[in-house]
């Protein structure tokens, strides 16, 4: 029995330019790329839909949402991972960093119990060959949490780890610059006011007392590997600079223009999110994706929380950022697997990894039609 799948008569994103042609699959490789149309027996005709590589996430906090379906309704962890898998194979995403919290800041400490058991299943699962994605580690470490180090020192050597990003939710910087919109969300969550400015004072003298060592000690875990090290939600220049004098490469999620054109000026790869690209805006209210777009401040989209937003999104940037499908392509694609030294996939090419992903338009809107890891078919 051949090891051969024959793709033919579509429309390939390749990285320069979108052509008609064939691609041939052998040993869950791209042997071949020609144009038009093949005529060999058992060539499989997509129709002139596109066809382009497997979305590359890294960042998505989508295992968290089977884990907790409804707010006191916890999924058994195991099966919560196995329908995450299945939820990003179907989206077309072919390798997804699972991004799990380390360090509690009061907001929500079942976070803590769904990294650990997400750590153990992906472990497992991985072991047993079972998932249908690729799958690795994305620590978010919150430098504030006096419970992050210990937890960072027990899963930084683990072998799929590929990225960690250092985050601070702490009221009246990063996500929750203003601080205002920030009591108004934990009121309306049923908190007390008082309880609320309690709160966030105890917080802000926590990161006094915390955020630094933990941020020197991660450094320290990190320093010489070829892990790379993202920060989460910048949010003015000053801090940018610091945090590419560290070595860090990627600025995830920059919450005004001001930081993404720091992050750009220091050389650093911008990650937006793929909800506030099709929602039209942030959902907490910072800087809109297609703005930054626009500005030419986005290298990357990830998943956030929606997986199937990724390749809408992608689609999104050619009428909303005045982008060619292949480099809009390539922020879910391409670009992210250079960041993450992932040198086998991402385009479509000769001799990278099967991962490929048929896509029909409907009224403008990317439907996932067929997908393929390493040239077997997954959904």
């Amino acid at each position: 029995m051949s090891n051969e799948t024959i793709l033919t008569n579509a429309r390939l994103v390749l990285p320069d330019r979108v052509e008609t042609g064939t691609v041939l699959l052998r040993g869950g490789l791209i042997a071949e790329i020609s144009p038009g149309r093949s005529a060999a027996p058992g060539a499989q005709d997509l129709g002139g839909d596109h066809l382009i590589p497997g979305a590359v996430d890294v960042h998505t906090d989508n295992l968290e949402r089977q884990v907790l379906p409804r707010s006191m309704a916890r999924w058994p962890s195991a099966s919560a991972f196995l329908s995450h898998d299945s939820q990003v194979a179907v989206a077309g995403v072919t390798t997804v960093l699972d991004a799990l919290c380390l360090g509690d800041l009061g907001f929500d400490e079942s976070r803590l119990r769904t990294a650990r058991e997400g750590v153990r299943d992906l472990t497992a699962l991985t072991e047993a060959g079972v998932l249908k994605t690729d799958h690795l580690l994305h620590l978010r470490c919150e430098l504030p949490a006096r419970d992050m180090l210990s937890m960072l020192e027990e899963y930084h050597t683990h072998p799929l780890l590929r990225m960690v990003s250092l985050m601070d939710h702490t009221p009246g910087v990063g996500q929750y610059i203003d601080a205002n919109r920030y009591r108004t969300m934990r009121v309306r969550t049923g908190e007390e006011p008082e309880a609320v400015e309690r709160r966030m004072v105890e917080l802000a003298a926590q990161r006094e007392t915390v955020g630094q060592p933990n941020r020197r000690a991660l450094l320290a875990l990190f320093a010489g590997r070829d892990v790379p090290l993202a920060t989460h939600d910048d949010w003015d220049a000053r801090i940018v600079a610091e945090n590419a004098a560290d070595g860090i490469r990627i600025s995830e999620f920059p919450v005004n223009l001001e930081a993404a054109r720091a992050a750009r000026a220091h050389g650093m790869a911008i990650i937006a999110g793929a909800p506030n690209l099709v929602r039209g805006g942030s959902h907490s209210g910072n800087v809109s994706a297609a703005a930054l777009a626009r500005a030419g401040l986005v290298d990357i989209i990830a998943s956030d929380y929606v997986p199937p937003a990724m390749i809408e999104a992608a689609w999104r940037l050619v009428p909303e950022a005045g982008m060619s499908l292949p480099a809009a392509v390539a922020t879910i694609t391409a670009n992210p697997a250079e960041a993450l030294g992932l040198a086998d996939r991402g385009r479509i090419a000769p001799g990278l990894r099967a991962d490929l992903v048929r896509v029909r338009e409907f009224e403008a809107i990317p439907m996932v039609l067929s997908v393929w890891r390493g040239g077997e078919r997954i959904a």
